[in-house]
């Protein structure tokens, strides 16, 4: 019916080229961390602090979103969230970090995104702070 027999040798082969090629699958999904949404408050004493919502395929320890930024036009970084552990279950997912503060004169910030196995290079966020 399914053409001539396969010896277990050949059987196995083609179950370890099926459970590699699964693997690769489940990886090559978890993706870059992409920024999705963030909203942003100034505190009295002028800080700022950014909620982020964050979406990444979390393949546990080994594979997570482990830190966001918040860059100035210069490249500079002004604030980060690390985040401590994998969000396997929760997606996207918001943290928000308090004290960030925002050289006077900037207008608009950059929010990335980083995982353990792609580093930087998801989708980022431009947000307009106003004057």
């Amino acid at each position: 019916m399914f053409g001539k027999p396969k010896t277990a040798h050949t059987v196995a082969v083609l179950m370890m080229a099926a459970v590699v090629s699964l693997s690769g699958a489940f990886a090559a999904e978890a993706g870059e961390a992409d920024v999705v949404a963030a909203t942003f408050a100034r505190a009295a004493d002028g800080t700022y602090r950014f909620d982020v919502s964050v979406r990444h395929a979390d393949a546990g320890w080994d594979h997570y979103a482990d830190k966001w930024q918040v860059i100035g036009p210069n490249g500079t970084v002004l604030g980060e969230r690390v985040l401590a552990h994998p969000h396997d279950t929760e997606q996207p997912f918001t943290r928000s970090q308090s004290g960030i503060v925002i050289p006077q004169g900037v207008t608009a910030v950059t929010i990335r995104a980083h995982d353990k196995v792609h580093g930087w290079g998801g989708a980022e966020l431009v947000v307009e702070l106003g004057s």
